[in-house]
């Protein structure tokens, strides 16, 4: 498990040398799929992402050390995070796949269902709580999804990251009811989320944004175009996991995404 989870960040796709070496803070996060989970005694349930699974932390761990003691990614050399984050000392869980009304992660990523997998994703915080206790539906849902997920970066920062949702199995439920699959998830947050380039200015309030100058510049059609959160739907990665009980579900804030950041890598786990 721990040699794929190096496989996977010594990619030049995932690049963990600027993953470690961002002011930003961003570390890998770790999901695990297939039988391994259960022959590990992995938790995807209660308390997933937190305390309490010898596994889910020590993977997690032993994947940080050896990128420090072997890549040498300390603090004050490569590690240049300005605050850090928990997720520098561990992040790893599986998704609970028999909760998972969809296509489980790593078969959406092109592996068989029995296969063991790892994915890595470079994610510079969370996870940040989606609560929404009062959704009936899956537009009001996956509408409180796209509203919490404005705010990765900054309001006004489109295009710029991916983003890790964690669903938990009573938010599960809810979309399940509704006929809600991850498509119609994915095309509702870039709904709910999507601004004009006029919107996106920098104006007196903030000064991150399009420049006005630049805008002003622009002919009506263009300064009308509302541009959605995420460059791509896909760059809107979901998996399940969490207790039975609570509709509050989790979402990993991405790094910068595609050629010039990082990108998702699976890798297989080659049991001996």
């Amino acid at each position: 498990m721990v040699i794929a989870c190096v496989e996977a960040v010594c990619t030049d796709e995932f690049n963990i040398h600027g993953v470690m070496a961002t002011t930003m803070g961003a570390s890998p996060v770790i999901v695990v799929n297939g039988p391994v989970r259960e022959r590990l005694g992995m938790n995807m349930k209660l308390g997933a992402l937190g305390q309490g699974s010898r596994a889910n932390a020590t993977i997690g761990r032993a994947l940080r050390l050896a990128i420090r003691n072997i890549g040498g990614a300390r603090p004050g050399g490569t590690e240049r995070s300005t605050l850090g984050n928990p997720m520098k000392f561990t992040m790893c869980f599986p998704e609970w796949e028999e909760r998972n009304p969809w296509t489980p992660l790593h078969v959406e990523r092109g592996f068989a269902a029995g296969d063991s997998v790892v994915t890595a994703f470079a994610m510079s915080s969370g996870p940040t709580l989606i609560v929404d206790h009062d959704a009936r539906t899956g537009d009001h849902l996956a509408g409180s999804f796209g509203l919490c997920l404005d705010s990765i970066f900054h309001p006004r920062a489109h295009f710029a990251t991916e983003a890790l949702l964690v669903v938990a199995p009573e938010h599960v439920d809810t979309f399940a009811r509704d006929g809600y699959g991850k498509a119609e998830i994915r095309a509702r947050i870039q709904a709910v989320t999507a601004r004009s380039v006029e919107e996106l200015a920098a104006d007196e309030v903030s000064a991150v944004g399009f420049k006005p100058a630049l805008v002003e510049a622009m002919d009506e059609q263009a300064r009308a175009r509302k541009l959605p959160k995420f460059r791509r739907d896909e760059d809107i990665h979901i998996v399940v996991a969490g207790a039975e009980a609570g509709k509050f579900s989790g979402a990993f804030h991405g790094w910068v995404t595609g050629e010039v950041g990082s990108m998702p890598v699976s890798k297989i786990i080659e049991e001996v």
